[in-house]
């Protein structure tokens, strides 16, 4: 959401003093048969802040500010190594920074298929860029230039369909897809939407207020009004459910958002200019998204910019993350335990034990132990 870009920056250098310069550190709680600590290995460090993470079998890649976007590679069998170097098993096979017209775009919207990963800039002008993962060749496959643009989040349903999210321009939600494998990308008519409501936007937080499933798709709106988009045909047509979280202000609302199948989902949010206000800042569905309750309303650690279900977790296990550290619940969301203050705004998992996390002027490996 661009009304919040501004303010966002603004709010990541006060809380750059909580950034970790030791390339290990570990959080620890007490409990049994659940995490009970997260170990952090550092890959590297310097003055980028990372919101976009794409894990896709064998790589890591990010993108982030000032134009630069990177690529790990990793081997997924050793992550469950203790070794204290094991962030040494990864390289970066490529490293560079866009430049386009003598600016250096900011990267918030990253995705994947097995050719190529694909960057998607915020502002006006958006560039979607295609990364070619056997040539190592960056072309750019999308401009849109056009006053209020401002893209916040993109995925993929499989090989050949992707689909990116943006704030509204002329009365709707910006919504491009693909469906050459990401070639070439066309702009839905705002006929084909549901109206946006006055200061509805989305929030360029984590690249997770879109999800896909199968042929499904959410989207998560915040800001004035918060609601849910819903396709079940990947974006042909469009329901719109609205959401219990707190909203109303440009700061406040649903700003991230998983689901571990096509039933079990949650949303969190908050305000992040009140990162302490935990009061109807969580909820979970049961039906896909047409119903939601809140949860562990008043008693959660407040404003989160990225939430995930843990892989083969049967939807129990939860992990948060923002500025504010590292959240964790075992019950579904209805009970909450900070296991790290480190400040982390997107996490992906790899596996169920190891995800990796990107911040203001990192990117990191994330270890949870039983």
């Amino acid at each position: 959401m661009r009304i919040l870009y501004t303010f966002f920056l603004l709010f990541l250098v006060v809380t750059s003093c909580k950034d970790v310069n030791n390339n290990n550190q570990t959080a620890v709680i007490e409990d049994a048969n659940v995490f009970t600590k997260v170990d952090i290995e550092f890959l590297h460090q310097d003055s980028t802040s990372i919101r976009a993470i794409e894990v896709a079998n064998d790589a890591v890649m990010y993108a982030g500010s000032n134009g630069h976007y990177g690529i790990y590679e990793m081997n997924l069998d050793q992550t469950k190594s203790t070794d204290a170097a094991m962030a040494s098993q990864f390289k970066v096979t490529n490293k560079g920074r866009i430049d386009f017209l003598g600016k250096n775009p900011a990267f918030r919207s990253i995705a994947s298929t097995s050719k190529a990963f694909f960057i998607l800039s915020i502002e006006n002008p958006a560039l979607l860029y295609r990364y070619d993962r056997t040539t190592n060749q960056v072309s750019l496959v999308y401009t849109e230039q056009e006053e209020g643009v401002f893209y916040d989040a993109m995925t993929f349903w499989n090989e050949e369909e992707g689909i990116a999210i943006g704030d509204s321009v002329n009365g709707c939600l910006s919504v491009i897809i693909t469906r050459d494998g990401g070639t070439s990308w066309g702009k839905l008519d705002c006929g084909s939407l549901p109206n946006q409501l006055e200061k509805e936007g989305a929030f360029a937080a984590s690249n997770t207020n879109i999800k896909t499933i199968g042929d499904e798709t959410w989207i998560i709106t915040g800001g004035g009004t918060s609601r849910m988009y819903y396709s079940a045909n990947k974006g042909f047509s469009w329901s719109i459910y609205n959401l219990p979280v707190a909203q109303g202000k440009d700061t406040q609302g649903a700003y991230t958002m998983d689901f571990y199948d096509n039933k079990t989902g949650i949303i969190y949010g908050g305000d992040y200019t009140t990162p302490e206000d935990n009061v109807d800042n969580i909820a979970t569905t049961s039906d896909g998204g047409k119903t939601w309750m809140i949860t562990a309303s008043g008693e959660n650690n407040g404003y989160k910019s990225c939430v995930q279900y843990v892989p083969n977790s049967n939807g129990k296990e939860i992990i948060a993350a923002g500025f504010t550290g590292i959240s964790y619940s075992s019950d579904s969301g209805a009970s909450w335990k900070q296991l790290s203050d480190a400040p982390f705004l997107t996490v992906r998992f790899a596996n169920d034990s190891t995800a990796y996390a990107g911040g203001k002027n990192a990117l990191a490996r994330l270890n949870f132990k039983r």
